[in-house]
Formats: C-alpha cells, sequence, structure tokens
C-alpha cells in the first residue's frame, strides 16, 4: 500500500519546516483583512506560524508576517492578531 504524502509547511518566526496540521495559517484577505484560518482553505494570501507565541513575537520582530501576506500591518493589526491567536492556541491545546 503506498504511503501518503504529508504537506510540509515553514513557519515564517522560527522558519522550521512542519507538517501543515501542526501550524496555523494567517491570511490577508482582498480587502486587506489580516486574520487567523482555521480551516487552511481560505481566500487570499497565507503564511504559516507555530502555535506558540515565540514564533509569533519573532515573526513581528522580523516583518515576516507582512512581507509574506504582501502587505502593511499596523500595530492595531498585530494586537487583534496576537488576541486572537492566544485564544486559538489555549483552545486548541
Amino acid at each position: 500500500m503506498k504511503t501518503k504524502k504529508i504537506p510540509m509547511r515553514r513557519c515564517v518566526g522560527c522558519m522550521e519546516s512542519k507538517p501543515k496540521k501542526e501550524l496555523i495559517r494567517v491570511t490577508a484577505g482582498e480587502s486587506g483583512e489580516i486574520a487567523i484560518d482555521p480551516t487552511g482553505k481560505a481566500n487570499g494570501r497565507g503564511v504559516y506560524l507555530c502555535p506558540n507565541l515565540d514564533c509569533f513575537a519573532t515573526a513581528k520582530k522580523r516583518k515576516a508576517l507582512s512581507r509574506g501576506l504582501e502587505v502593511e500591518i499596523t500595530e492595531q493589526q498585530y494586537d487583534r492578531l496576537y488576541q486572537e491567536l492566544t485564544q486559538y492556541a489555549a483552545k486548541n491545546s
């Protein structure tokens, strides 16, 4: 029997490749809305983050999120995304 290939993605914070299901997808929609994509299939440009907040802090410091999403991210959007990530990580741990 053939083994199924596991899709790998790279975290923009720690730059480690991990299975797609272990990472959180952050998307930038057409309207410029930055949000967490729990399904991993939403329209728009996306980047992946580890579910820990250290990777988020590193990505924010290096501006990896705005570079990967190809949009400018304001401090208010970063704060809202941080709150969403803490809630998402608490709910899924």
